[in-house]
């Protein structure tokens, strides 16, 4: 039998998977510092609540608006109007994930052998969405001096004429900072015929001093795409609901909106119990949101005191969202040092390759994980790397 080739992925597992299967098996302790999944971080959820808004009557009424419920498109405005950005229900489009919503842009914007231009480092999830899509995923260099910044004439050698749009993960997941080039971005747009895609999951997650705005706001010199939804702002991943909201110069904003609804209609992929919970979960989300605030600052609050005794580690700048990024001395490649903490101390980490980080020596921390777990972790993470040093 033959198989497509867009699915032709190396499945051999690797070494820091074998070691984290292993742990596990064993029974022994592990401490994970990769944790990303809210549910799993004891955070306190109002499960009555969340529960109930499924069973709104109204989701026995089929109706099949291939944007999605105009009473949720319109609770998603006013997520964007509470941020200073006015948005009209006829440019949302609900999707059950992010993901999904990147699937359907890149079926809007490209042919088979396009080209979108992607941050690096980032997420990598991209890489997958992007092949099953055949589209041909290019990184753009980030570059870290007090803080992280595109390298504008880095992106710039990349555009070719089969690049179709430019993706910008706001704030960037994992080195958490805000993209401040947004003016030459759109310029970039303008000039090639590009359109800008804009993952804001994060959004809401700013670290105290470092609040960002939303690409939602302001004038939209070119087609612009800003992707969100629950997972992270209501930290209900399982709930599967999410969405597209579309900006643009009005003749280019008509075309893509009209194109966007065939794509959608095509698949009418939401359910109505989640969009009728939609508002619900969302008006709610703000005590989730503190919640976690109040984690991930607490911390990196220890992180720094457990650095401030391990000089061999340093942390990066971080203004938004769940991760931290850390330099440690490149003894080795970054994997192996992850399997190593597995093996030797029972502690989790992302290795820097993960998220496309170039040469050895960085390691991501996730900061959701409950606090005494996180401190632990990053303590005998820390003395791990200071032995193999001395060593």
């Amino acid at each position: 039998m033959r198989f497509s080739a867009r699915t032709a992925w190396d499945l051999e597992e690797t070494r820091l998977a074998r070691a984290l299967r292993e742990r596990r098996a064993s029974g022994l302790p592990l401490l994970d510092l990769t944790a990303s999944n809210p549910t799993q971080c004891s955070f306190a959820y109002d499960e009555v609540g969340i529960l109930a808004a499924l069973g709104d009557p109204r989701a026995m009424a089929y109706d099949p608006d291939p944007r999605g419920m105009l009473r949720a498109r319109e609770t998603v405005c006013r997520y964007y109007f509470e941020r200073d950005a006015p948005v009209a229900p006829e440019q949302v489009f609900l999707t059950t994930s992010t993901s999904e919503a990147y699937s359907w842009l890149f079926r809007l914007l490209c042919d088979a052998g396009d080209e979108v231009l992607i941050a690096q480092p980032s997420y990598p999830l991209f890489d997958f969405l992007a092949q099953i899509e055949d589209v041909r995923l290019v990184p753009y260099p980030l570059l870290y001096d007090h803080g992280w910044q595109i390298d504008l004439p880095g992106l710039r050698e990349r555009i070719t004429d089969r690049t179709r749009a430019i993706a910008v993960v706001h704030p960037n997941n994992p080195t958490g900072h805000w993209t401040r080039e947004r003016e030459e971005l759109e310029e970039l747009c303008v000039e090639h015929g590009l359109a800008l895609v804009v993952d804001e999951v994060f959004l809401d997650y700013a670290m105290p001093g470092h609040e960002g705005r939303s690409f939602a706001t302001g004038k939209h010199r070119a087609p612009t795409f800003v992707l969100s939804g629950i997972s992270k702002i209501a930290a209900l991943p399982q709930m599967k609901a999410a969405w597209i909201a579309a900006f643009g110069p009005a003749s280019e904003l008509a075309d893509a909106l009209a194109r966007l609804e065939i794509v959608a209609d095509t698949f009418l992929s939401m359910n109505a119990p989640i969009q009728c919970a939609l508002p619900s979960w969302l008006n709610a989300a703000g005590a989730m949101q503190a919640q976690i605030r109040s984690r991930t600052q607490a911390n990196l609050r220890a992180l720094e005191e457990v650095l401030a005794r391990h000089p061999a580690v340093t942390r990066l700048d971080v203004e938004a969202g769940w991760y931290a990024v850390l330099r440690v001395p490149a003894l080795g490649s970054d994997e192996d040092l992850a399997a190593r903490l597995v093996e030797e101390r029972g502690v989790s980490v992302h290795p820097g390759y993960f998220f496309g980080f170039g040469g050895d020596g960085w390691l991501v921390l996730s900061l959701l994980g409950p606090e005494a777990e996180f401190r632990a972790g990053a303590e005998a993470m820390c003395g791990a790397v200071d032995f193999s040093v001395v060593d």
